[in-house]
């Protein structure tokens, strides 16, 4: 009776092998494996990145409110007001700005950002020097139908800014000078390596943070499964909005979803408030947009962290603030 060792041998002998050079070959094959997977492991985890540093750039203002009857002309307005586009863009630099392209609709439904706003910045950024403007967003619909249905794709392409979408391949692992729940995520390279981040959110209603205002506009730069944010939200967005550092957030609130958001839908959910908001400060902007919502900034968790945080303030009675129209 053979022994399964006599097997092994007849099948290496019909193959044109010795079991000797069958074992020097599976040592090699064990020896390369121990060296290929882990660099092919090592490839496919995505970088460390330190997040953005923070330029301590200021405006005139801690925040500018325009008001009047052209978003384009409000944001130019606003923006002059805070010291000029060239204060926070520099020449040669690659600027990111940062819709909320989150959902498939149109301008007049409120759950994206106003297109017009954004065309407006595209074009004071490259006025101030800008090499490249970038503009992206990861939604929640069909991507395409929510570039294409919004308007900002057309708005901003026509004023030469690069609109395209957020890739898995190109990321990097958030790494934080402290423990958080975010140390570790996948975020969007391109949101990191920027020379200057402008944050273009939209006022919405939100059914878990009350609101969608800055600080979680950037959930659109996360990667892998975003829903999982949602548990301990005020804590990762604080930490999200620490990470990345914009040097400008501009609130648009031409129109405001006041119910059944962040997707909305039904026109009669949106209220023209033609307005906008500039600032330096994530959170104080936040902090402004929440109360001209009329919802208590504490009562939007991540308002409450980053300011008790100290990661910007929520002090509203000790900001500079200018309101520009009627």
């Amino acid at each position: 009776m053979s022994t399964p060792i006599d097997r092994m041998n007849e099948l290496l002998k019909g193959r044109g092998m010795s079991r000797r050079t069958f074992v020097k070959r599976a040592a090699l094959a064990a020896a390369a494996s121990s060296v290929i997977l882990p660099a092919a492991r090592a490839l496919a985890e995505p970088p460390e990145a330190e997040g953005r540093k923070a330029r301590g750039i200021k405006g005139k203002h801690d925040l500018v409110v325009a008001k009047g009857s052209d978003p384009a002309e409000i944001t130019r307005k606003a923006i002059e007001a805070m010291g000029g586009m060239k204060r926070f863009v520099k020449p040669g630099a690659v600027v990111l700005i940062k819709p909320n392209i989150g959902f498939d609709r149109v301008p007049e439904q409120a759950g994206t950002t106003n297109p017009a706003v954004m065309a407006a910045l595209v074009a004071l950024c490259y006025a101030a020097g800008a090499k490249r403007v970038n503009v992206f967003d990861r939604p929640c619909n069909d991507r395409k139908r929510c570039y294409d249905r919004s308007g900002i794709r057309a708005a901003c392409e026509a004023k030469g800014a690069k609109v395209y979408f957020v890739e898995g391949w190109n990321a990097v692992r958030a790494k934080l000078p402290y423990e958080s729940p975010m140390a570790g995520w996948p975020v969007f390279r391109d949101a990191v390596e920027c020379d200057a981040l402008i944050n273009v959110p939209i006022i919405k209603h939100h059914d878990l943070t009350e609101l969608t205002l800055s600080m979680k506009n950037f959930m659109g730069v996360c990667l892998g499964d975003r829903g999982e944010i949602h548990g301990g939200i005020g804590r990762k967005l604080a930490d999200l909005t620490d990470f990345l550092k914009p040097e400008l957030t501009v609130i648009d609130a031409w129109r405001v979803l006041t119910a059944n958001g962040p997707s909305g839908g039904d026109l009669k959910d949106v209220a023209t408030r033609k307005t906008v908001i500039v600032g330096t400060d994530p959170v104080l902007a936040d902090a402004f947009a929440a109360e001209f919502a009329g919802v208590k900034p504490g009562d939007v968790p991540y308002i409450a962290e980053a300011s008790a945080r100290k990661i910007g303030s929520a002090d509203l009675k000790a900001a500079r603030i200018r309101t520009l129209g009627g």
